[in-house]
């Protein structure tokens, strides 16, 4: 199989480099998008091999625009079974929904995703939880099973879980194919426990925030500071450079990763992204898109090879920095912390 692509189970595969849609949330930022023009961009997504697609009930008009996207590929030719395009959702209750949660309602929000993207299946459900005080995530992840069963969902994954909260969907016998969490050279929490668990279960990563919101790349290299950020992306990963040592350490990791960018004729970002994708258990990573501008490098990035020299060069600059401390979104869950603050828990009521 080409190394573009990646088998996640027997007859089900995806591509190594997966288009995150967060981006595309109305929500996100200031600047609106033109949906036409965003789904030509798709399209030559697809068209370059690009061709899964992370979005969630939660991203803000998001769905829908897949679904559009799902419309056009079948109009121009696509199978109707979509065998040559992924679409991975999530299912996120509301924060304030939690203690109430009930099946009906647990149903009612995949049929929504069924209905917005235009499918009879949906290929990857990731259940997120936002608080573990709240009991019910393991009885929701077996009603997920459930539907499942019903040939609603192909396959089910978790979102932002913890190590011990995994293990416990894990013992309910709840069949996790995947484990989306954030990743890369300024946060490496996921190595450890959590890695050591999903090998031992067989439990795939996917891997989101691998170019810090855009950070680890070559437009911020030497600058004195950062400059301010224009959206939640930035300022999510801002926060996460901070805690990782700060601005000059984040300079000598640039530094780094520009010279092995050097040696390879790769740019900053594919390095990045590289490294990600040859870490342990990690199927796949996840690259914010807008458009279909940056193709060409995000492809570059999986033809790429890291040999022993370029490991060792970003070994000793990441030394530099300081562990982040917990599992993935431990931050984003300590109430009135700065990671929190940021967090919108309670979109999924809201009509999107």
């Amino acid at each position: 199989m080409s190394p573009i692509r990646h088998e996640l189970v027997p007859g089900y595969s995806i591509s190594r480099i997966i288009n995150g849609c967060w981006q595309l949330s109305a929500g996100h930022g200031p600047i609106a998008i033109d949906r036409a023009a965003v789904v030509d961009d798709l399209l030559r997504l697809i068209d370059g091999g690009l061709t899964t697609f992370d979005c969630a009930d939660i991203y803000t008009g998001v769905e829908t625009l897949l679904g559009e996207l799902v419309r056009r590929y079948r109009e121009r030719g696509g199978d109707p079974a979509l065998e040559g395009l992924q679409i991975h959702t999530k299912c996120v209750p509301d924060l304030d929904a939690l203690p109430q949660l009930s099946r009906r309602e647990v149903t009612a929000i995949v049929d929504r995703s069924l209905q917005r993207l235009g499918v009879e299946r949906l290929d990857l459900v990731q259940l997120h939880w936002w608080d573990y005080e709240v009991p019910g995530y393991v009885e929701v992840a077996g009603w997920l099973a459930e539907l499942q069963h019903a040939g609603k969902i192909r396959l089910l994954g978790a979102t932002n879980f913890d190590v011990s909260r995994l293990r416990e969907l894990v013992d309910a016998g709840v069949d996790l194919v995947t484990l989306q969490t954030q990743y890369s050279l300024l946060d490496r929490r996921p190595e450890g426990d959590m890695r050591a668990l999903c090998r031992e279960h067989g439990i795939q990563l996917l891997c989101y925030g691998a170019l810090a919101g855009g950070f680890l790349a070559e437009a911020y290299r030497g600058l004195d500071q950062a400059p301010a950020p224009d959206n939640r992306s930035q300022i999510k990963y801002r926060l996460i450079l901070d805690q990782a040592g700060g601005w000059a350490a984040f300079q000598r990791l640039l530094d780094a990763l520009a010279e092995v960018a050097g040696r390879h004729g790769a740019s900053l970002a594919n390095v990045a992204v590289r490294w990600v994708l040859e870490r342990q258990q990690v199927a796949a990573t996840m690259i914010g898109v807008r458009n279909a501008n940056r193709l060409a490098d995000n492809l570059q990035a999986l033809e790429l090879e890291l040999d022993t020299q370029d490991e060792a060069k970003l070994a000793s600059a990441v030394a530099g920095l300081r562990p982040l401390a917990g599992d993935p979104f431990d931050l984003e869950r300590i109430p009135g912390g700065e990671h929190r603050r940021i967090m919108k828990t309670g979109l999924n009521r809201r009509p999107c």
